[in-house]
């Protein structure tokens, strides 16, 4: 017999978090301070701003953590429409910066906000939604399927055009992911994949900085001071790390010689500073993470709380192990911030936010 439940916080998960958190800001600090002294005057200047953002992270976490999250439910369709919005707003040049050859970032006064990272958060939270609504209809594609991804579509595209293709991949991936979990007919994954693996070719091959990017992942050797540089420089961080690692804060990669050592291949200066043992306990923390996620989807106490522990876990599980295969070279590099570690204002703000849903979830549990 399943009986409802009042529980405390998932101590587990807060802790995993915690942990990961503060390895963040170390890890932050240790692999920007030299770039910083040198392009700002001050070792600290992204220390301080990844302080600042764990700490309102961890405010919209006590928040959400503290908020019924069958609200969300409720307010799923708002939700939505202010993300759109602001994936529209951001291809506009007077209310957005242009970095890198992306439009990705708001900005307002000093602080600048990618709302793709929004959009992950309210894609799930739709689908989970919707989950809900067509239980009965999953299996029909015109009723079941088919709404699903016109929204999935909305979101897509203004962020394929910003331009980001990682974030593109990785709501495509947990949204396919959440419906084949639900019971989605495997006939219609089948040929959703077989439909997109055109459209994703296409988009590799007609922008020649994507092309080059998978060129130089399958023989990263054939250009080592060009599109191979970054990988070539992260297998370097890794071997110099050996098993223990050169110690903290004396990893030589990250001195100019490490493109992005502070977002995409901060894993790679674990590596190198932390050795195996300190990239094989980060691992063991993401594990630990995502199995607490799972179990409060499986305890949640109705299918809504169990489709967005799903969901949210997936989404952040998902982005973590792609950065972790890039950094190693098993991934193309895709510009993906490392969840809860990688300098990053937005990501560690909905990152927070999403465990925060967690947590509420797990404070309401079935016993099975």
């Amino acid at each position: 017999m399943n009986e409802t439940r009042q529980t405390g916080c998932d101590s587990i998960l807060c802790i995993t978090v915690a942990v990961l958190v503060l390895i963040g800001i170390v890890m932050v600090f240790s692999s920007s301070a030299a770039y910083t002294m040198n392009n700002h005057n001050d070792s600290y200047y992204f220390l301080k701003r990844q302080v600042l953002w764990c700490l309102l992270g961890t405010g919209l976490l006590l928040i959400t953590k503290n908020i019924n999250y069958h609200k969300l439910h409720q307010l799923t369709y708002p939700i939505m429409i202010f993300t759109f919005l602001l994936l529209i707003v951001v291809m506009f040049p007077e209310f957005s910066k242009k970095v890198g050859g992306a439009r990705r970032w708001l900005t307002l006064g000093g602080f600048s906000f990618q709302p793709s990272e929004l959009a992950k958060f309210t894609l799930v939270l739709f689908i989970a939604k919707s989950l809900v609504k067509r239980a009965d209809k999953l299996r029909n594609f015109a009723y079941g399927y088919l709404p699903n991804l016109i929204v999935l579509g909305f979101f897509f595209i203004p962020i394929l055009f910003q331009p980001d293709f990682g974030t593109a991949m990785i709501i495509c991936t947990v949204t396919f992911t959440m419906l084949f979990i639900a019971g989605l007919r495997k006939k219609f994954l089948f040929l959703s994949i077989l439909a997109i693996v055109p459209f994703i070719a296409s988009a590799i091959l007609t922008a020649d900085y994507r092309k080059q990017r998978i060129i130089s992942f399958l023989n990263p050797w054939d250009d080592p001071a060009g599109k191979g540089f970054q990988v070539i420089q992260s297998f370097y961080s890794f071997g110099r790390g050996g098993f223990w690692g050169t110690g903290l804060g004396a990893g030589h990669q990250k001195l100019f010689h490490l493109p992005e050592a502070h977002t995409d291949f901060i894993f790679s200066v674990i590596g190198e500073e932390l050795g195996f043992v300190g990239t094989t306990g980060i691992v063991l923390l993401f594990s630990i993470f995502i199995w607490r996620g799972f179990m409060t989807a499986y305890r949640a106490k109705d299918p809504f709380g169990t489709h967005l522990a799903t969901g949210l876990t997936l989404l952040i599980g998902l982005q973590a192990f792609i950065n972790l295969g890039v950094a190693s070279g098993l991934l193309p590099p895709k510009g993906l911030t490392f969840p809860f570690i990688s300098m990053g204002g937005s990501s560690m703000m909905v990152t927070m936010l999403s465990v925060g849903v967690l947590l509420n979830i797990s404070e309401q549990t079935v016993r099975h």
